[in-house]
């Protein structure tokens, strides 16, 4: 409803029509029909002809309905099929659980594949820039993000989906709301933690998290792990995080909000860096390590939109917003300069949002990041570059898996059914 009084309300600014190849009777019927389903008055004085206007609506709407069809096509034919591959080898699980997590952790990254290229198709690039994470790549990292809507996690598969063994090897924290949606199988299946929001849960749910991450990423070999400490989008939680702030004497943040420390806590305490009795001045985080297990990194990731204004998830799916870059603004930091002290680490994590803060102002100022100060060895801005050849070829698998396993389906269903 609110697209079609968009372009009505588009339409009503126009009184004369030029030639662009339809129907003069055609595009004035479609302008009508969308001027009485908004609820808008159509001027009597419109003189029917040809609408290059109205050719557009047309071209813009048809090629939202077809994007869409196609994501939705496309989640039939991968998901189902994700999950009857984990079925088929599901006996791995128990008798072989690192081949079976292997298989699975590369099935989980062409999946997300799949989702990289709904953004990448829309038109809507990535460019990073910041500190190098290469070093942390094959390292244990805790990666933690400003969180302004639902582009932020598609947007960070799609800059993961170019970097080896990342995606097949991370785990998202993510909201319990996630568990019920289409994905949901599949982050269940990829043993995913679904944290639970609201202050009766909190407790439970950081127990719950303690516990997921000594039954499931230390035995799992994860490397990555995703989290947005904010708790819920900026447009949900700037009013409230304001509040706080204002309350406690804290910075009052516009463009980011006030994050939440807990699963900070929770995922430190459990898996962060050991330090040995005598210390360490080398500078190598891994070396005061004293279990592999333990995370190495915090990545730090600003995400920024042009103008400020957020894509969602529905601009992805339909492309209706134009063209543009996000940028993704990096800062590595070794997980052993995160504090152990609960107030201490309140403190570094608020200040790291502060920052975000700043870079965020600056980039919406100016269309810059301010690197001098964030970054001692910045790398230059890189635009995210994905393999077409890659997403054929896995449409192509996707597809042939779907239909054997519906072909055998059949066969099963018509030998007992018959």
């Amino acid at each position: 409803m609110a697209a079609l009084a968009a372009l009505a309300a588009i339409l009503l600014e126009y009184k004369s029509w030029a030639d662009c190849g339809l129907s003069c009777m055609m595009c004035y019927n479609l302008f009508l029909t969308l001027a009485q389903h908004c609820h808008c008055a159509a001027p009597l004085d419109i003189d029917p002809g040809l609408c290059p206007v109205v050719c557009w609506c047309i071209a813009f709407l048809c090629k939202c309905f077809l994007r869409t069809m196609f994501v939705i096509l496309n989640n039939v034919y991968c998901i189902p099929t994700y999950v009857v591959w984990m079925m088929i080898i599901f006996p791995l699980k128990r008798y072989h659980p690192d081949l079976y997590w292997k298989i699975e952790g590369h099935f989980f990254h062409w999946l997300l594949a799949m989702v990289s290229m709904w953004s990448w198709s829309a038109g809507y690039d990535i460019v990073e820039l910041g500190d190098d994470i290469r070093t942390c790549l094959e390292d244990r990292t805790l990666v933690i993000a400003n969180h302004q809507s639902t582009a932020d996690v598609p947007l960070l598969m799609a800059t993961f989906n170019t970097k080896k063994n990342v995606l097949p090897n991370l785990t998202w924290i993510m909201d319990r709301v996630f568990k019920y949606t289409n994905f949901g199988i599949v982050s269940i299946l990829h043993e995913d933690f679904f944290i639970v929001s609201g202050k009766d849960k909190r407790g439970e749910s950081l127990q719950a998290l303690v516990k997921h991450l000594r039954d499931s990423y230390i035995p799992r070999r994860r490397k990555w792990m995703v989290l947005f400490p904010e708790g819920g989008f900026l447009r949900k939680r700037r009013e409230t995080s304001q509040r706080f702030a204002l309350k406690n004497n804290l910075p009052v943040l516009q463009h980011v909000s006030l994050p939440r420390v807990g699963a900070l806590h929770a995922i430190v305490d459990t898996v962060g860096p050991e330090k040995n009795p005598g210390g360490n001045s080398s500078g190598d985080p891994t070396v005061n390590c004293v279990y592999p297990a333990h995370v190495n990194w915090v990545l730090d990731i600003t995400i920024a939109y042009p103008e400020g204004k957020p894509l969602d998830l529905g601009a992805i799916v339909t492309g209706y917003r134009k063209p543009c870059k996000t940028f993704l603004f990096y800062r590595l930091f070794p997980c052993r300069e995160v504090p152990r002290d609960h107030e201490a680490m309140t403190k570094w994590l608020y200040d790291r949002f502060v920052e975000k803060e700043k870079l965020l102002d600056a980039y919406y100022k100016t269309g810059k990041f301010p690197i001098d100060g964030f970054c001692a060895s910045p790398v230059p801005p890189q635009e995210v570059s994905q393999d077409c050849l890659r997403f054929a070829i896995l449409h192509l698998f996707f597809i042939t898996s779907s239909y054997i396993h519906f072909q055998l389906l059949s066969y099963v269903v018509s030998y007992f059914w018959y």
